[in-house]
């Protein structure tokens, strides 16, 4: 066994400073207040519960279906300790392909399970997705994915309004599949329709979807005041003004609010020349954009960035602290349904971030082991 303290620990959602807790065999056993004899002693850092990224495609110069093992040490020395590996828009043949590739990964624990972001989306917002291989729900694929995954398909993110849609969510839903709502051109009622049906998650609110009119308000609306939804943001500086995160944490609380990544290749690789489904993505200056057009494709953040982004946006106090924790970890890992993980508490998995007092990640456990 080994104790852990330091100047501020986030222990079952509340701040303690200082905190502490110990390890043994790969999980938390007791956890508190105060000063106490340590194995690690980190009086000037604070340590909150290992990153869970539900929307992420990749990092350091890979897809995750390229190097499944690659993208993941990217993105944990980052303090990401779990997580989707997200698919975009492909053929049939070769997204059956890729599953096959993330469903061995995730059986070896690189990744939580396989986020399937298409190919059922909408070509009016279909983004950095190939138009060319969008396509409606049909029975037989859904059948093929599934038998493919053996359980390994975490999520899905659709278009409800396609034909077959709701068919296909009740579908997802009975074989123990989140369904997520985005790339969508819905309405108001299509929307309420899907969540009626099953759906629980907004994939990157805002982004990629019909916008908010007065008299057609679309889905926005529709996912932000039901209870049962959860709305990723991509608090990236980039996808998202700081008014509208704000606004989504205060109307939604971050108890329903899931900060995402939504990483491409190019994250933690610097500017330059990448693909995103066999589509052509520039980075400058950080930014992702579809070759030769201004829409975005994707990120280059890590977690890390979007949970110190979070606690300056909200104030940067205790209650910034805290709720950041909870969208970054505690939130997602709910959405996920992924038990064990996204709080420090006993029993819980050891999986930890320590960082100074400017946020930066220092140090990551995962399963009780340090990986930096």
């Amino acid at each position: 066994m080994s104790v852990i303290s330091a100047g501020t620990v986030v222990l079952d959602g509340r701040v303690h400073r200082p905190g502490w807790l110990s390890v043994d065999d790969g999980r938390i056993t007791a956890c508190g207040s105060g000063l106490v004899r340590a194995d690690d002693d980190l009086p000037d850092c604070v340590v909150v519960p290992g990153f869970i990224d539900m929307h992420c495609h990749g990092g350091d110069g890979v897809s995750y279906p390229e190097a499944p093992d690659r993208a993941a040490v990217l993105h944990a020395g980052h303090g990401t300790t779990g997580g989707l590996a997200s698919l975009v828009t492909a053929a049939p043949e070769a997204l059956l392909a890729q599953v096959r590739t993330l469903a061995e990964a995730t059986r070896r624990g690189v990744v939580d399970g396989i986020h399937l972001e298409g190919p059922w989306l909408s070509g009016r917002h279909c983004g950095a997705h190939d138009p060319s291989w969008l396509r409606d729900p049909d029975t037989g694929e859904i059948e093929a994915l599934l038998d493919t995954a053996d359980g390994t398909i975490r999520m899905v993110t659709l278009a409800p309004e396609s034909p077959g849609a709701l068919l296909a969510i009740r579908r997802f839903v009975d074989a123990g599949v989140v369904v997520a709502l985005g790339h969508t051109d819905a309405s108001y009622e299509q929307t309420q329709a899907a969540i009626d049906a099953g759906a629980t998650v907004g994939t990157h609110l805002f982004n990629a979807m019909r916008a908010l009119h007065h008299r057609e308000p679309g889905p926005v609306p529709a996912l932000l005041a039901d209870p049962r939804v959860t709305v990723e943001l991509i608090a990236d500086g980039v996808h998202l003004h700081p008014g509208v995160i704000r606004h989504v944490v205060a109307v939604a609380g971050p108890d329903r609010v899931a900060l995402v990544t939504d990483a491409m290749a190019a994250a933690g690789a610097g500017d330059g020349a990448f693909t995103l489904g066999g589509l052509g993505v520039d980075v400058t200056d950080g930014v992702a954009r579809l070759r030769g057009t201004a829409t975005i494709a994707g990120s280059t953040a890590t977690m890390d960035r979007l949970f110190a982004t979070a606690v300056g946006l909200l104030g940067g106090d205790d209650a910034a602290l805290a709720a950041a924790v909870r969208m970054t970890a505690t939130t997602p890992a709910r959405a996920l349904g992924l038990r064990g993980v996204g709080v420090l508490a006993p029993g819980s998995a050891a999986n930890l971030v320590v960082m100074n007092a400017d946020l930066q990640v220092l140090r990551v456990m995962r399963r009780g082991t340090w990986l930096m």
